[in-house]
């Protein structure tokens, strides 16, 4: 396993990483982060953990050139907005995700934009370029396209079973990539 020279403290927090994980050596996480187990970072991902909290969960993947942050907390927003995202979840190429919530089993487009204080529940599909505007909540079991995103209809068998099974896809792939630093 690489050595993640790329983690990077703010003010004496590290970024805390669940077991069986794979971070890109391009990728960039600072601060309040916490990775569940299996999860991947890849290439050229940024992930500000500074001025509130990040949790990703289990089996998530967070794909190329995707910029996560937070919120600070205000006295307009004592909480701030952390950023949350459950198990199961693929963030596409190209993403920001800033100060938001996600569910498990969610799939984030290619150059999908999700804004401060949305929420995505569980079992969501949201397609590439979409703009989530803050504040949004995304219900459960529908696609969601647009700028800014509408819900278009509600998600077909398979593609409620893809969601899962992207995560998995993965999981699989950090896992080939793991092995071959091991070797």
């Amino acid at each position: 396993m690489n050595s993640f020279p790329t983690l990077r403290s703010y003010q004496g927090v590290f970024p805390s990483l669940g077991d069986n994980i794979y971070i890109d050596d391009s990728a960039v996480l600072v601060g309040d982060i916490t990775l569940a187990d299996d999860v991947s970072i890849w290439p050229l991902v940024a992930a500000r953990g500074d001025v509130n909290f990040m949790k990703i969960g289990a089996h998530t993947n967070i794909q190329d050139g995707t910029i996560l942050h937070v919120t600070r907390k205000s006295a307009h927003n004592p909480k701030g907005n952390p950023l949350i995202i459950g198990a199961d979840v693929t963030v596409g190429h190209h993403c920001m995700l800033h100060g938001c919530q996600l569910g498990d089993r969610i799939l984030v487009g290619m150059g999908a934009i999700i804004m401060d204080g949305a929420v995505i529940e569980d079992d969501v599909f949201i397609g590439a370029g979409s703009l989530v505007p803050p504040n949004k909540i995304l219900k459960s079991g529908f696609l969601y396209v647009g700028n800014p995103v509408k819900q278009v209809r509600p998600l077909k068998e398979s593609e409620a079973n893809f969601l899962k099974q992207s995560a998995l896809n993965y999981v699989e792939l950090k896992n080939d990539y793991i092995a071959e630093q091991e070797s």
